[in-house]
């Protein structure tokens, strides 16, 4: 009985401080989404008070190549408070047709990405995924390909959108990166 009863305070406890989470939560996080590897939910406010980037992603584009510079930036800045979250779309020229173990095969054993990424999602149009609906909103602008990028301030606020010719070796790219986390 004893035990029963400490279960269900400690239930109550991550309730009570997954909802403190959720309110310090800037309304741009509060998504969760089925991890690439092995589907499991994740929830977006886990980056709260990061710099995020989040891009579209796809395997069989010009701009692939681009996972190498993102984990690149993405293991250099990470102890500074940049996570870069990979959303993987077949909605430009049909670039990303597998499923996500093949996606996640594919970016670990090519690229090492290490980076957070999420299952195959829409990222444009009347499917479009909740974050990226705001992110659009947000910006005033809409992924015009694969491997287009967003970057989110500290608090939440879409600081800029990055087209996917800006590669991740980018020095102005870098400099906003830079200045985001240094705030």
């Amino acid at each position: 009985m004893q035990d029963i009863l400490v279960s269900q305070r400690m239930i109550g406890i991550q309730k009570f401080s997954l909802a403190i989470s959720t309110l310090d939560c800037p309304e741009i996080l509060k998504h969760s989404f089925n991890r690439l590897q092995d589907e499991a939910p994740q929830d977006l406010c886990q980056y709260s008070g990061k710099v995020v980037l989040v891009v579209n992603t796809a395997s069989y584009c010009g701009f692939t190549s681009q996972y190498e510079g993102l984990e690149k930036i993405y293991a250099k800045y990470q102890g500074k408070g940049l996570v870069v979250l990979g959303f993987p779309s077949n909605d430009f020229g049909k670039q990303e047709p597998g499923n996500d173990k093949q996606i996640a095969d594919f970016c670990f054993n090519t690229y090492g990405v290490k980076f957070p990424m999420f299952s195959k999602s829409s990222v444009k149009g009347k499917d479009v995924n909740p974050l990226y609906a705001q992110l659009i909103k947000a910006s005033g602008t809409t992924p015009k390909w694969n491997f287009y990028k967003y970057l989110i301030d500290r608090n939440g606020k879409v600081v800029e959108s990055y087209s996917s010719v800006t590669t991740p070796e980018d020095k102005g790219f870098v400099a906003d990166i830079e200045k985001a986390l240094a705030k």
